[in-house]
């Protein structure tokens, strides 16, 4: 059931015509850095996306121009837990797995989970409550349990949908940012 959801938002996401993905893109990045959310956060972590995903390279660019600590995740395959370290340049991130972008960590500064004030959540589909359907490995379903700060999730108006399967270990974000405002869950 999960998989067969995944592969359908992919194919809607990858028929998103690119000039209309990239001003979807751009309204969510502005509800995003208008937010008390982000405004109010000094260490933010975020993964850095690969298409079709909500683009974060910008999002990483713009905080470092506002003086932010911007922290990404490096994957632990073996344990499915993540480590999180601060990106200071692009430069830092090597693509492993997947195609995915993480920080090479020995060059990398280890940023301790409850140092983080806001994680922007990655998924592929969501519901209005906050469940997500992420891309399967369950990395975030396992650090979001020990994690306290605010949680928020960017997508495409395309991308909310009425249900999604949820398990007993799934946790809700708190907050959805689209093109078309913020979604508050759980309110």
């Amino acid at each position: 059931m999960k998989q067969i959801m995944r592969e359908r938002q992919l194919e809607k996401l990858a028929n998103i015509p690119f000039a209309t993905g990239k001003q979807k893109g751009y309204r969510i990045e502005q509800n995003l850095f208008t937010s008390g959310d982000w405004t109010g956060s000094r260490v933010i972590a975020v993964t850095v996306s690969k298409p079709p995903e909500i683009d974060t390279w910008g999002i990483v660019k713009r905080g470092w121009e506002e003086g932010k600590i911007m922290v990404v995740p490096r994957c632990l395959p073996k344990t499915r837990g993540m480590d999180f370290y601060a990106l200071n340049d692009f430069g830092e991130l090597e693509q492993v797995y997947y195609g995915l972008y993480e920080p090479r960590t020995k060059e990398a500064e280890p940023i301790a989970l409850d140092e983080i004030d806001l994680m922007i959540v990655p998924g592929l589909a969501f519901t209005t409550d906050g469940y997500r359907l992420g891309f399967g490995g369950g990395y975030y379903d396992r650090i979001l349990t020990g994690y306290k700060g605010t949680t928020i999730s960017l997508a495409a108006d395309e991308q909310l949908v009425a249900e999604v399967p949820v398990e007993s270990f799934d946790l809700p974000v708190q907050k959805i940012v689209t093109e078309s405002g913020i979604i508050h869950c759980g309110d």
